[in-house]
């Protein structure tokens, strides 16, 4: 299912449904007392990876429709229409806005369209990272359960579906811990809490409606996407790359996180990867993800160093110099504060 944290300054908003979550002031573990079915039974002893399949697989081979709620910390409420099918190796999904300026959203496994009709704008990309979560690009790693557990912590309902609450707790400060809510017959997820180091929520998203198996038809929903009649098309065009090809490696690994991917554009997102490119460097975890973006330094752009907070993203700007010139870091990631400042220090030139 598509999660909404990922923050209005990550580059990949377009199949995001909102731009915060919510931010409670406390929130108790949930209890086996407080959470309870009305089917009864006993949730599955599985290992962290193994729930991890479980969600994954169910994000990608069920096709579903429903209504996806955000809530901000200021009260505001943001909701998303979502229509996803599977047909084979074939994803197809449309997410329709429901609050805030009209955005309509369509997805062919990695090709991604974005209709802003006040606009009549259209964006289109390739993009690998699809915001599922568990936001796996493969079979989950066996070393996670280094990084993470997993336990049961109760039994709840959400849109009229039976869930088995299980908690996935970090193991050490470099990453947040989760509270899922996953639908007990498929795995789905349908509700996600993200969770700080005194286990307070930061961020929170849930279906309020939700209908598993919906008769959605991927030959219509092509059809809407293809459908650019009256709009002008935006390609963003991303070309592949590696760090040692940029001038660019980590120091000391930042542990768990691994690299997933290197890009580059050209610097206001035209094709190509000139001189003046941004490079993008992208590391997950097995849950959570880490983007460094690199680009040379302006005075006039970038002024200041920031540390910015939104829902459970962070992102960081840092100015580094070296005997090349200056360089701008913007880090993003659904991570603690001193995790992109570990990336912020490691980074270094490598010629």
């Amino acid at each position: 299912m598509p999660m909404s944290a990922r923050g209005a300054v990550i580059l990949v908003a377009a199949l995001c449904m909102a731009q915060a979550v919510v931010a409670q002031s406390r929130a108790p573990s949930p209890s086996a007392k407080g959470l309870i079915s009305a089917s009864g039974g006993e949730a599955p002893a599985l290992s962290v990876v193994d729930w991890l399949q479980r969600m994954h697989a169910a994000s990608r081979q069920r096709s579903y429709a429903g209504t996806f709620v955000v809530s901000a910390a200021g009260g505001n409420l943001s909701s998303a229409r979502i229509w996803h099918v599977c047909e084979g190796d074939l994803q197809l999904e449309r997410v329709e806005v429901l609050s805030g300026p009209p955005r309509s959203t369509f997805r062919r496994n990695d090709h991604v369209m974005t209709f802003l009709p006040e606009t009549k704008i259209v964006k289109s990309e390739k993009r690998e990272n699809l915001e599922l979560f568990p936001n796996l690009l493969g079979a989950p790693d066996s070393a996670i359960g280094n990084y993470y557990g997993a336990r049961v912590v109760g039994k709840d309902r959400v849109a009229g579906f039976d869930a088995d609450v299980v908690q996935l707790e970090p193991r050490d400060g470099l990453r947040f811990g989760y509270r899922v809510w996953s639908e007990r017959r498929s795995g789905l997820v349908v509700k996600l809490q993200t969770l700080d180091g005194d286990n307070r929520v930061i961020e929170q998203s849930a279906f309020s409606e939700l209908q598993l198996d919906a008769p959605v038809k991927a030959q219509v929903l092509a059809q809407m996407m293809s459908s650019t009649a009256g709009y002008k098309v935006e390609k963003s065009e991303l070309q592949r790359t590696t760090p040692i090809k940029e001038g660019w490696s980590l120091r000391t690994p930042i542990a768990g996180f691994n690299p997933v991917s290197c890009y580059k554009r050209a610097m206001g997102g035209a094709a190509g990867g000139g001189p003046g490119h941004t490079m993008q460097w992208i590391f997950s975890d097995g849950l959570a993800t880490v983007s460094l973006f690199v680009e040379p330094y302006d005075a006039q752009r970038q002024a200041r160093e920031v540390l910015l907070a939104l829902g459970a993203t962070y992102t960081l700007t840092r100015r580094l110099t070296d005997k090349d010139g200056d360089w701008w870091l913007t880090a993003v990631g659904e991570v603690p504060p001193q995790t992109l400042d570990a990336f912020a220090q490691s980074l270094v030139r490598a010629r």
